[in-house]
């Protein structure tokens, strides 16, 4: 399908990380990498609800790095089947290697946000892999 430069990935979402959400981060990185046509004030809006575990709840709320890894699977890709695939995927994935999907947990209801720009990184170049397939 399509094949992204995981080194320029990486680069913006780290940089995008400096300032913005994990998820507003995640999605941007992932959109520019596949030279999605949305604006980066566009992709804030659709994004920033789903920051700190969907409005900053961080206790129950999903990871802002799968949310955005998940809004930049649907807007990128056209076939529904094939979005939903990966959805699955993307949670699985992510779930396997942090043990969890929900925010609080991984940051220590947001007082620890070390793991977040790996959090991206990992399912940003999830994403990547399953856009190439």
């Amino acid at each position: 399908m399509m094949k992204l430069d995981k080194k320029i990935l990486e680069e913006k979402i780290r940089e995008y990380r400096d300032f913005k959400s994990c998820s507003e981060s995640t999605l941007m990185g992932l959109c520019e990498a596949a030279e999605y046509p949305m604006s980066k004030a566009e992709m804030c809006k659709i994004a920033c609800g789903f920051a700190g575990g969907i409005g900053g709840t961080f206790d129950e709320g999903t990871c802002g790095a799968v949310t955005g890894a998940l809004i930049a699977n649907g807007l990128v890709l056209d076939n529904p089947v094939k979005i939903k695939e990966n959805a699955k995927e993307i949670f699985n994935s992510f779930k396997e290697k942090y043990g969890t999907v929900c925010c609080g947990k991984i940051t220590n209801n947001g007082k620890d946000k070390s793991p977040c720009v790996d959090c991206c990184v990992f399912i940003a170049n999830k994403v990547a892999d399953l856009w190439d397939e």
